[in-house]
């Protein structure tokens, strides 16, 4: 595991820039009860700062050292090491809330020896000092980034340990094996049960099972933790804004008859059945002189490569063009759905046997009708060969994912190795190179240069 003495204090604002009732400047470090101290006067019990209860509000002001000047009227909170969430003092100063009053608190802070903090400083270094392994760290962010009650019970539960206390149970049966292993290599004169390669065999089988299990849910992780995004795509007038409107159940996108109205991206996030869906209405395609509107089918078409579904709509009422089929074509068939739009009015659309191939659903999106359709096809994609969300532990993190794989592959070679019948000093070395591969997860065996491409990722403050 990668350590690193932390002897300095930092801080920083903790809470969203803007106007509102509370804002928070955070301190952690050896020195931040110092700090305050030399920039806070109490209130009508007149107690020192050092005599303070941990973990209790005090009521006082905020003063300018310099000039005894009266900044804010504030709450302040001591909360002593190691109770706390880095297991160092921290210190939370709750002021008004607003970017001058704010500024000038953590002006003054940094100015009396803190510096200030980097992003996702504050949870790193609750993870260096202990407190949290790394899965927990990185569900921290997205519990903070959760857009629905399913994402956010993902995160949660990652937050509290279920990934972690996975992970470890597969790490503490796999060394034990290697234990064993090991024991007979070293002391092979000493009374020790000798090696069972056939029940070792079996019990990495097993664990291998396990790891697989946790892949699986890797798909549906990443959709509960990023969401999917759904790109609305077709000819101008095909219905697209109506669709996106129908979708989010109000009237979002600006609908007229004049082709060409929508000329960029509207994006907007729908809860669906708990999963965070993307829904990004585009330009219309078809060419034109336009330079904006060309600027705006350009971007369509960047979009149509990124998203994880694309509605596309055609207008039935309407004769395919030319250019209907080479874009259909060109977009995968697993993540295309068309949407056969206005079927309310007399069809003029000839649907070749090419068209009936794909997923498809009929709508009147001026009657109101078919959008559930539309939603319930959405949802096939997202459960397509998936659990249930309700299941408590997913892979979500891409990380994690990729760590799992590469502890697969060394245990299936570790089994290969045993069916060829290399020596216990070889086989060893897979059972190694699987429980480093976990260790990354965790944090157990993790590089500076690691942690901080995961934390400059955090907001500051957290």
């Amino acid at each position: 595991m990668f350590h690193s003495v932390i002897d300095d204090t930092i801080a920083a604002i903790s809470t969203p820039p803007g106007e509102g009732g509370i804002g928070i400047i955070r301190l952690s470090g050896p020195l931040s009860i110092k700090i305050v101290t030399a920039i806070f006067s109490p209130g009508k019990d007149g107690l020192s700062v050092n005599s303070f209860e941990s973990h209790r509000l005090k009521y006082g002001y905020i003063f300018d050292p310099s000039t005894g000047e009266r900044v804010d009227e504030v709450l302040l909170s001591i909360m002593r090491a190691p109770g706390t969430y880095t297991r160092e003092d921290v210190v939370e100063i709750n002021s008004h809330s607003g970017i001058i009053v704010l500024k000038k608190i953590l002006h003054m802070v940094l100015t009396c020896g803190a510096r200030l903090a980097e992003p996702g400083e504050f949870t790193k270094r609750a993870f260096l000092n202990g407190r949290i392994d790394l899965t927990q760290a990185e569900a921290v962010m997205d519990l903070i980034r959760a857009r629905t009650d399913a994402s956010l019970k993902v995160a949660m539960n990652q937050v509290e340990g279920k990934l972690s206390k996975e992970i470890k149970n597969i790490y503490k049966n796999l060394a034990e094996l290697l234990a064993h292993i090991e024991a007979d290599i070293d002391y092979p004169e000493d009374d020790i049960s000798p090696v069972d390669f056939m029940s070792l065999d079996r019990k990495v089988k097993d664990i291998i099972i396990e790891i697989e299990e946790l892949i699986n849910t890797a798909d549906q992780g990443k959709i509960l933790r990023e969401g999917i995004k759904v790109a609305i795509v077709g000819r101008p007038n095909a219905g697209k804004s109506s669709l996106l409107n129908g979708l989010l159940g109000e009237n979002r996108a600006i609908v007229t008859d004049i082709p060409g109205t929508t000329r960029d991206t509207i994006e907007e996030y729908l809860n669906l059945e708990g999963f965070p869906v993307e829904i990004i209405d585009t330009a219309g395609i078809r060419k034109t002189i336009d330079i904006v509107e060309t600027m705006g089918v350009n971007k369509t078409y960047e979009i149509i490569s990124k998203a994880d579904i694309v509605l596309y709509l055609i207008d039935v009422s309407q004769e395919l063009n030319e250019e209907d089929p080479e874009i259909i074509n060109n977009i995968p068939e697993n993540k295309i759905i068309l949407v056969f739009n206005k079927i309310d009015l007399p069809q003029r659309l000839k649907r070749s046997e090419a068209l009936l191939s794909f997923n498809s659903v009929e709508t009147s999106l001026l009657c109101e009708e078919g959008v559930n359709k539309i939603k319930k096809s959405i949802l096939s994609f997202i459960y397509r060969g998936h659990v249930s969300h309700k299941e408590s532990i997913f892979i979500s993190n891409l990380r994690h994912r990729k760590a799992l794989v590469n502890c697969r592959i060394s245990l299936l070679e570790f089994r290969e190795a045993l069916k060829i019948g290399f020596s216990s000093d070889i086989i060893a070395i897979d059972l190694k190179n699987s429980l480093d591969f976990l260790g990354e997860i965790t944090g157990d065996n993790v590089t500076e240069d690691l942690l901080n491409r995961i934390f400059e990722n955090f907001c500051v403050g957290k």
